[in-house]
């Protein structure tokens, strides 16, 4: 009798070793495509939106006789403008699909970059900017989120670990690229380099990706018919049914999961946006404050891995809450001014800034599953943002205030920390179909 049911439970164990569970770097010839696709549009979104303006935006200013912070200031505006931009690509994403829609945003965030680096006035650089904050963050994440949730439901922790090293190459390599060509060809002629790269991307995109795996004889997953037929939702559902706007803004996992992620968010482009500034300010050069960020950067792109790892094996919620205590103490250390101490902090700042990335897509396709992850990411999306691009203003005001970035690491900090209690008020689960049906099979 007992060794019958130390067989049960041998079975059970090997039932529990589901593909959500699975570590396994299996993901076919198409689904590496996609990972790559993602992982430079990633790249290009750093270098356009947030890092690369640690030296485009002082070239500006430079070159016009502004001052900087009425520059730097001009990104929280444009990142609210931008707000009504994600909402429409949103919807466009679900009609398209985002194969088309990451297509033609990588075209506009080119053509919006060329625009940008040649602005003659203020207002010019906030309209340019504006758009090159739409349109990239609108293939990378919207477009990009949506194919990651279609063709890696169960795996997308893992996937978003290795599609973030994305960002972490863009934070290491895009902006002493971006300095090398600004100061050889200068401000107009460095941004049309890069940006001509990335149309040519979504050209590749537009001929090369598709939206689901069915249209390359996969499952999603890469898994073969009988694990999908067994630990998949596989009745058709036309996502456009599942969710209605009214419906997403009452429910209040899309809050939440909004929420969480945009804290994360604008502490990490908060600190990144600005920590050459924030280096320089505490004595370093700006050739050392480059190369500590770009340390930085190669460092987290082990990070990113190290995240995605943590939230496929252990879940969401608790990869999230890993990420939010070592972030705090990276910024802890930071603070103190010690310089011994902000080197460390640089290098956990570096495992950090991945993690922050992969929560972005993880979250909500975690929460509303591949069959609604689409619709409501349109909604998601825009409000995480609204919070996320809240960080210009505290850094300026930091600046202006205590006239350095510290008072504003202060108060990233206590988000963080707040942001624990928020994330575990979260059902990571609840609306997700493919999880409820390997519920089923547990």
């Amino acid at each position: 009798m007992g060794f019958e049911n130390e067989n049960i439970a041998q079975v059970r164990v090997e039932k529990v070793k589901l593909q959500s569970e699975n570590t396994n770097l299996k993901f076919g010839k198409a689904g590496w495509g996609i990972i790559l696709y993602c992982m430079a549009m990633f790249f290009f979104l750093i270098g356009f939106s947030i890092d690369g303006l640690n030296i485009v935006a002082p070239a500006f200013a430079a070159a016009h006789n502004l001052e900087y912070s009425s520059v730097l200031g001009m990104a929280t505006y444009a990142g609210f403008a931008g707000l009504f931009g994600y909402y429409i690509l949103g919807r466009i994403n679900v009609s398209l699909g985002p194969r088309i829609t990451s297509g033609i945003c990588l075209i506009g965030s080119g053509l919006s970059y060329i625009f940008y680096g040649r602005a003659q006035t203020l207002f010019q650089y906030a309209v340019g900017l504006v758009l090159v904050v739409s349109f990239i963050n609108g293939a990378s994440y919207i477009a990009g989120g949506s194919l990651v949730a279609q063709w890696f439901p169960k795996k997308k922790g893992l996937v978003n670990g290795l599609t973030t090293m994305g960002h972490n190459m863009g934070s290491a390599f895009y902006v002493p690229l971006i300095a090398l060509l600004i100061g050889k060809f200068g401000l107009e002629n460095g941004t049309t380099i890069t940006a001509v790269v990335a149309m040519i991307l979504g050209v590749i995109g537009l001929l090369m990706i598709r939206d689901t795996p069915a249209e390359r004889g996969q499952y999603p997953d890469n898994v073969s018919k009988e694990v999908y037929e067994t630990e998949y939702f596989t009745e058709n559902v036309d996502e456009k049914t599942i969710w209605t706007v009214p419906k997403l803004l009452k429910t209040k996992e899309t809050w939440m999961v909004a929420l969480v992620i945009g804290i994360n968010q604008l502490v990490t482009t908060g600190v990144m946006s600005q920590m050459v500034i924030r280096n320089i300010g505490l004595g370093f050069t700006q050739s050392k404050a480059i190369g500590l960020m770009t340390v930085c950067a190669v460092i987290g792109v082990g990070g990113s891995y190290m995240y995605g790892w943590l939230d496929q094996k252990f879940g969401v919620k608790k990869a999230i809450i890993i990420f939010l205590l070592w972030y705090s103490a990276a910024l802890g250390l930071n603070i103190t001014e010690n310089i011994t101490l902000v080197y460390v902090s640089v290098l956990m700042v570096g495992i950090s800034i991945g993690g922050a990335a992969n929560f972005i897509i993880s979250l909500p396709a975690s929460v509303f599953g591949r069959h609604g992850f689409a619709k409501a990411n349109s909604v998601v999306f825009p409000i995480m943002s609204a919070i996320l691009f809240s960080n210009y203003v505290i850094n300026a005001q930091a600046i202006k205030i205590t006239g350095s970035l510290r008072g504003a690491y202060v108060v990233f900090l206590c988000f963080l920390l707040i942001n624990i209690f928020f994330v575990s008020l979260i059902d990571v689960r609840k609306y997700n179909k493919d999880y409820k049906v390997e519920d089923e099979v547990i």
